[in-house]
Formats: structure tokens, C-alpha cells, sequence
């Protein structure tokens, strides 16, 4: 070892992150978070790979996670510009990575495997697509469970939380708030900068300040204990990654707000950063 690797500073564990993806023309699109996704990667250092768990990778009974070394780009949408069907991502897949991931969630109680022939969707290669347009990071996906809620979700990501130290980014991909029904009557109508009506307003500041504060039980609960929860999610499927990246941060991890705006009214393109501990605090 020289000198110079000897007096190297070590790189601090990395912190996981929850996007909102928006709608899949959100890597087209001139909006606010467009603009966040296509600076995140500058405060962060370059990772060896990155984890997404992905809202659009649903799978009832267990885990999977993506092990193909060559990832197809999947357009998993209808009714968008031509331009969307066209692009790819053509980022790795790290299969080694994928088994070892499988491996410990197995261990940690999950139903777990590593399967191939599973390409990205759109909650994974937008974002990237915007953040890493180089595509030269190896990417692994993780599916969620919609029959399973926040509880197991937040297992889930306690489980990949010794990645962080490791090089390795933990993404959840999902939406803060995510009524589609109420968002195309807007999206037909145009009017992407819509005002956000109360009850989207009420449950995003309750999300915020639960978020802020680490009140991770509340979180857990928030079905029942946050305002208009069932209107923002008629289904819970997108808010489930940001319990993963909560777990992948532990319990005393600690929340961030770095990004805050909204599309069509009633999506929130809310995103949270979650730091781990000190090495000297119980995860």
C-alpha cells in the first residue's frame, strides 16, 4: 500500500434515498423534479452499484431479485410520446450482487431468490436514466409485495442496510402520494402545475413532520393514523419503497428532506434521504 492509499479518507457509508418517479415522461419533462434527479448523483460519491425496489416490480409470496448481467429497458406504459418507447438503459445487471442479496434477506426471514430474465421498469430507468444518464453503474431491482405493508417492507430494508458501507446505493422508487384516478382527469387536461388541493396537502405535511421527527412506528401505522392516507394511496404499492429505504438507513437512521414539489395537484414528488447512524449507534 503507498503512502497516499494508506492516508486515503474512508468514504462514509452511503445513504439510501426515496424518489418519486412521477409519470414515465418525467425524463422528458420540464419540471422541478426533473431537475433534482439530473443533480442527485453530485452529492453523493460514485457508487459500485445501485439497489432500486421498484413499486412497478410487484411479486405477492416472497422476494425477487433481478439477476440478468444484461437488463432489457421495459416500457411498461401506454398513451406517451413516441420518444419514451424508443429509450433505453443500457446499465448492467451484477448478478454476484443479486445472489448475495437473496441470500441474506433469506436469512432474515424473507422468502427470497435471485432470478434473471427481469429487466427494468420504468420506476427504475426514469430516475436513472436522469441521475446516471451513463448508464455505467451496475443496477440490481428488488420487487415489493403489495399484499404485504409497511412493517414487512421495513424489515425488508434493515435487511439490505450493511450495503450503504459497502459502495452500494439503496434506491426506493415509488410516489409519495399516488391517486392515478385523480391525476388523469388532470393529465388530460394539461394542467401539470395544478393546485394541490387540501387533502394531498394534509397527508404530505403529516408524512414530513413523521419523517423528520423518525417516528418510524407512526409511519408503520400510517394507514391508519395519517390524514387522507387512503385517498393519496388507494393502494399502498408506491409508498412501499420508502419504507425499504427507511429500513436500509436503520431504525435510528436519520431523515432528510431534499426535495418538494408537486404534478398534476395530487402527486407529490416528495424525496427523502436516510443517513445510517454512527458506527457507534445501534442500528
Amino acid at each position: 500500500m503507498t503512502q497516499s492509499e494508506s492516508s486515503a479518507e474512508p468514504i462514509p457509508p452511503f445513504p439510501a434515498l426515496f424518489i418519486s418517479h412521477g409519470s414515465p415522461d418525467t425524463v422528458i419533462a420540464d419540471t422541478q423534479a426533473a431537475a433534482w434527479l439530473k443533480q442527485m448523483a453530485e452529492d453523493l460519491p460514485r457508487p459500485r452499484a445501485i439497489v432500486v425496489a421498484s413499486a412497478h416490480f410487484e411479486v405477492s409470496g416472497g422476494v425477487v431479485v433481478s439477476a440478468d448481467p444484461k437488463p432489457e429497458t421495459i416500457h411498461d406504459f401506454g398513451g406517451f410520446a413516441p420518444e419514451l418507447y424508443a429509450m433505453q438503459y443500457p446499465a448492467p445487471g451484477e448478478p454476484e450482487l443479486a445472489g448475495r442479496i437473496a441470500g441474506d434477506l433469506r436469512e432474515a426471514g424473507f422468502a427470497a431468490s435471485a432470478a434473471d430474465k427481469r429487466g427494468f421498469d420504468h420506476g427504475v430507468w426514469v430516475p436513472l436514466k436522469l441521475a446516471y444518464p451513463d448508464a455505467d453503474v451496475p443496477v440490481v431491482s428488488v420487487s415489493v409485495d403489495p399484499n404485504e405493508g409497511p412493517e414487512h417492507h421495513f424489515r425488508l430494508g434493515q435487511a439490505l442496510s450493511e450495503l450503504g458501507a459497502e459502495g452500494v446505493l439503496v434506491i426506493g422508487s415509488g410516489s409519495f402520494t399516488h391517486n392515478l384516478g385523480e391525476a388523469f382527469k388532470l393529465l388530460r387536461r394539461g394542467t401539470r402545475l395544478a393546485e394541490v388541493p387540501h387533502w394531498v396537502e394534509s397527508f404530505t405535511n403529516w408524512m414530513n413532520e413523521r419523517l423528520t421527527a423518525s417516528d418510524v412506528d407512526a409511519l408503520i401505522d400510517y394507514r391508519s393514523a395519517a390524514p387522507y392516507a387512503v385517498e393519496n394511496h388507494p393502494t399502498d404499492e408506491h409508498l412501499l419503497p420508502l419504507y425499504v429505504a427507511m429500513g436500509a438507513a436503520g431504525r435510528h437512521g436519520t431523515a432528510r428532506l431534499v426535495h418538494d414539489s408537486a404534478e398534476f395537484g395530487v402527486l407529490a414528488m416528495t424525496m427523502w434521504r436516510f443517513d445510517p447512524p454512527p458506527a457507534t449507534a445501534a442500528a
